[in-house]
């Protein structure tokens, strides 16, 4: 049934390759090839190099930094000390980060050089003492440690230790410390390794461009490894450098959040980049709106996969299959997919029952790999996990067929004169119109309806979209109570760090002092 039954742990995972395949490449950066061999040996110094400055089991061992190398070692490394790993989000505010490094308790720190003042600033504002380990372009953790034992620490590592801390995005509050242990991304590997659709050759290297404090880049560069795939690091999302690296090191696989793959897409070297190395590009992160995911598949060649997860997942639920990805089926095209192998859904009703296909209710997972809980915090541990079922805050429908659809985040649906409406239902709508660039709606105070839909648009460069035409647009497609009661034309949205747009922050001017909140 498993894939590699000796595999256990995190470390292990590099470690089997390393013995097996020794010269396989395991990391790209830039012109740099580092084989499972060398990343296995540079980790294990690693590890004895945290030991020697009093890392612990059960301690958390930080890093802030963007992706590189270092960050993929210091990852391992830790893992084969017991301690978890804890990434700091780079692009916080300043006391943003000093309540991570507060409620983290973190033990040390990895911080990049040139993120010195931004590190020191929050320090001082947490309260805390930590000690940090500096890098920088040429004093790396391969250097730092290069007099440390190449092989593995004596230490037994428990499946149940928690090998990664990371924080939530912060749409619905402040950030929670979700812990993620060894054994849960074990697991999840056994239900990808279940799954037939997952698919891996000799020749696969996956780009990640993804930013390192989000499971949607933990999650895929795990998933890779394991399987022996190798990773293309690129520093940081940026369009025109993910272009040129596509054309450089020729990845056959790609995973981008929609709001990456617009961004991706709308570049001017887009149109002559040769996509022709990608076999499958998979996206995740936040419902994608129909407008943008077939222009995707016009344009790029190659399979597509939808996956469906949660920071609290070790990686993905579901999976909308390429076989399922239809262009003349515009309504699969909305789906999520189907569950993972070992992995149950439910939908449920306000009362906790379950409602009849077609019918939308919140989703409820049952999982092997779910979160031990927040580091922490066991009152928001128990709201969310309930009797071995992890409620995931979003609004979902099951059809007939058994493809389960993500209709909205519970706390984005719209309460309109006691409709409820679903804003990404609204969003799929607008996303046709060939002059919308992006679109999120939100719902804001009427004092008739309590609340009233409101279209937020960026439009394509030089259109001359008004409002009249739009709402036209939409009326053809929407209920009449569903249609936007006001559109307003912006720039750009604001974005959570993770890539997602940040719903709270557009609501927030609407119902400063109404009283509805914008959690």
């Amino acid at each position: 049934m498993w894939l590699y039954p000796e595999v256990r742990t995190l470390g292990e995972f590099i470690e089997y390759h390393a013995r097996k395949t020794p010269d396989r490449r395991a990391l790209v950066w830039s012109d740099r090839n580092i084989s499972f061999a060398e990343y296995d040996a540079a980790a294990n110094r690693i590890a004895h190099g945290l030991l020697e400055r009093g890392v612990a089991s059960g301690d958390r061992v930080g890093f802030l930094g963007l992706n590189s190398p270092d960050f993929y070692l210091a990852l391992i490394g830790t893992a084969k000390t017991r301690a978890a790993f804890t990434v700091f989000n780079w692009r916080l505010s300043i006391p943003e980060l000093a309540q991570l490094i507060a409620d983290s308790g973190t033990r040390l720190t990895i911080v990049e050089r040139g993120l010195e003042a931004m590190w020191t600033a929050a320090l001082t504002a947490s309260g805390n003492s930590i000690e940090t380990i500096w890098i920088d372009e040429t004093e790396t953790l391969e250097t730092i440690f290069t007099a440390q034992p190449a092989t593995r620490p004596e230490l037994f590592i428990s499946e149940e230790d928690v090998a990664i801390q990371l924080y939530t995005s912060g749409t619905t509050g402040l950030p929670k410390g979700v812990m993620l242990t060894h054994g849960g991304f074990n697991r999840i590997r056994l239900c990808e390794h279940l799954e037939p659709t997952f698919q891996w050759t000799d020749d696969d290297i996956f780009i990640n461009p993804l930013p390192n404090f989000h499971l949607l880049s933990i999650g895929i560069a795990f998933q890779c490894l394991y399987n022996g795939v190798s990773v293309s690091i690129v520093r940081q999302f940026d369009p025109a450098v993910v272009l040129k690296t596509i054309e450089h090191d020729r990845p056959t696989l790609l995973t981008l959040t929609p709001t990456m793959i617009q961004m991706l897409l709308d570049h001017p070297a887009a149109a002559t980049t040769d996509f022709s190395s990608l076999r499958l590009t998979l996206y995740a992160g936040s419902p994608i709106s129909l407008g943008l995911i077939k222009r995707a598949i016009a344009m790029m060649p190659g399979k597509f996969m939808q996956f469906y997860g949660a920071t609290e997942a070790s990686g993905a639920f579901s999976i909308l299959r390429p076989d399922e990805h239809d262009l003349e089926d515009e309504a699969r095209l909305q789906s999520c997919g189907r569950p993972l192998p070992l992995i149950d859904f439910k939908i449920v009703d306000c009362a906790g029952n379950e409602v009849p296909d077609g019918d939308p209710g919140e989703l409820l997972i049952r999982a092997p790999a779910i979160t031990s809980g927040y580091w922490n915090q066991p009152d928001a541990t128990a709201k969310v996990l309930e009797n071995g079922w992890y409620r995931s805050g979003d609004v979902a429908r099951r059809d007939a067929e058994g493809l389960y659809y993500i209709v909205d985040r519970v706390k984005d649906m719209i309460v309109s004169g006691g409709e409820n409406i679903y804003s990404a239902e609204v969003e799929n709508a607008l996303s046709t119109h060939p002059e919308v660039g992006m679109v999120a709606v939100i719902g804001v105070p009427d004092p008739r309806w309590g609340e009233a839909v409101m279209a937020c648009i960026i439009r394509k460069a030089d259109s001359t979209l008004d409002e009249a035409a739009l709402l036209a647009h939409a009326r053809e497609r929407l209920a009449g109570y569903k249609v936007p009661k006001a559109v307003t034309f912006m720039d750009s949205f604001p974005l959570v760090p993770s890539g997602k747009v940040s719903k709270k922050d557009l609501r927030e001017p609407y119902w400063a002092g109404v009283g509805r909140g914008v959690a």
